[in-house]
């Protein structure tokens, strides 16, 4: 099982956060599973970043880019076919980064760590 990180799983993770569950915590950690990170994710980064509500270290680019490293983080492109999807996906929400992290995730067959419950009604695999 390939696991999509969430934005916020992300950060939880590289920043040791108790906000992350135990179960998250558990399948991030299980080396047999590799775990990308969305460029949708840091697109939602730079943004927050640029509005004041998320502090990094560095810019966003040298933060991912080192945290991948890191980590043994793989990158996951924006492509056509998850531009489509997204496009063509019920309105259960209106975050276009979700939206689209669960356009990924089903045209990549990918399980999602996320908080977020509202990647279920989707159809997508949670792990929370």
């Amino acid at each position: 099982m390939r696991l999509l990180l969430d934005t916020h799983a992300f950060l939880w993770w590289v920043n040791d956060s108790s906000k992350l569950s135990r179960r998250a915590l558990q399948a991030i950690a299980d080396a047999e599973r590799p775990c990308l990170f969305s460029l949708a994710s840091c697109w939602e980064m730079a943004i927050k970043v640029g509005s004041g509500k998320l502090e990094l270290p560095f810019t966003v680019a040298r933060f991912v880019s080192e945290q991948l490293a890191a980590n043994g983080f793989l990158q996951l492109g924006i492509e056509l076919a998850h531009v489509a999807r997204a496009a063509g996906l019920p309105p259960h929400h209106r975050d276009p980064f979700d939206r689209l992290l669960v356009a990924q995730a089903l045209e990549e067959n990918l399980t999602i760590v996320s908080a977020d419950s509202i990647f279920k009604r989707y159809g997508v695999r949670r792990i929370w």
